[in-house]
């Protein structure tokens, strides 16, 4: 697993924006699914089958993150899982990888209902015992969330459709699709659907490859003021900055981080500059509007060695 994923995994597995990611994404957020009442999965989906020679067979596939929610609308309460899948590359297979992910959990648990009614030894129908699941069984069920931190944009297939050759719409109408509920920052218009800190996470990612328009979103949203550190962190990770997290406390002012780096930076190349002989220091000083005593002192404290013919 790459570091993107990795961190995606840790960064999502937090109660508070798995939640948030859900109401956004799923209930347009509506704050439906609650922190609080989630429980963790065991993330590795087994099933076991039998292949034609009778020799058991096992599959097993780990997700990369699975929750039991708990959903609450009009007066009812509904119980199922909901699995999120991490993505830093573009995959051209995603909707068979999820099918196979949901597929063998289903498969798990018409499993788990055959071996529960097996151990308590109940009374059952023909029908019953060869399925191994009795019709007053009912399925838990589950979506999956797809999400994409790439900065490339989406081309692959959206649904498993998508994925065949172009056939004959009355031969299409005739095959089960599957469809994937796939997570895009570039493609989310609203991230005021977002409770959490996980919005501006997103909202960063969509703009990462346009310098300006990032300056521009952090310098405007307040948020950025009182970023949480796993926040700033994950940012780092997902689009390849290093802005310095705040080691003294829980949250980072991105703002002024991000203004002090773009600080450091222009005096590392100014720096630079007057080293390699492009100009001298005279230039040096006046470019940062100091002394040219300052200007040799600030140089050689930041490691830099000023040339012997200077002007």
């Amino acid at each position: 697993m790459g570091a993107k994923d990795t961190k995606a995994k840790e960064y999502l597995s937090d109660n508070g924006r798995f939640a948030d990611l859900c109401n956004a994404v799923l209930f347009d957020g509506e704050q439906i699914v609650r922190a609080e009442e989630l429980q963790e999965r065991d993330t590795t989906e087994v099933l076991s089958v039998f292949g034609i020679d009778e020799k058991e067979i096992q599959f097993q596939k780990w997700r990369d993150i699975l929750k039991h929610v708990v959903i609450k609308s009009y007066g009812d309460v509904y119980f199922m899982l909901v699995g999120i899948e991490n993505q830093s590359e573009i995959h051209y297979a995603m909707p068979v990888k999820v099918m196979i992910y949901d597929a063998l959990n289903y498969g798990a648990q018409v499993k788990e209902a055959e071996r529960r009614h097996r151990n308590e030894n109940e009374s059952c129908t023909r029908a019953e015992f060869l399925s191994g699941f009795h019709a007053d069984d009912k399925l838990t069920p589950i979506i999956t969330l797809t999400v994409y931190l790439g900065a490339e944009q989406w081309d692959a297939p959206r649904c498993l459709c998508d994925m065949f050759r172009k056939i004959d719409d009355r031969i299409t109408s005739l095959i089960s699709d599957y469809k994937m509920h796939l997570v895009i920052p570039q493609e989310i218009d609203n991230f005021d659907k977002f409770r959490t800190t996980l919005g501006e996470v997103l909202a960063i990612i969509k703009v990462s490859e346009d310098r300006e328009a990032m300056k521009q979103l952090i310098a405007t949203n307040p948020q950025f003021a009182v970023m949480d550190n796993e926040s700033v962190s994950a940012i780092n990770t997902f689009i390849g900055v290093d802005i310095p997290v705040n080691k003294e406390g829980s949250v980072t002012n991105m703002c002024k981080a991000w203004e002090d780096q773009k600080e450091e930076g222009r005096l590392f190349e100014v720096y630079s500059s007057v080293q390699d002989g492009d100009y001298g220091v005279k230039r040096g000083a006046e470019k940062l509007g100091i002394s040219e005593e300052e200007f040799e002192k600030r140089m050689l404290e930041a490691g830099f060695r000023i040339p012997v013919a200077s002007d």
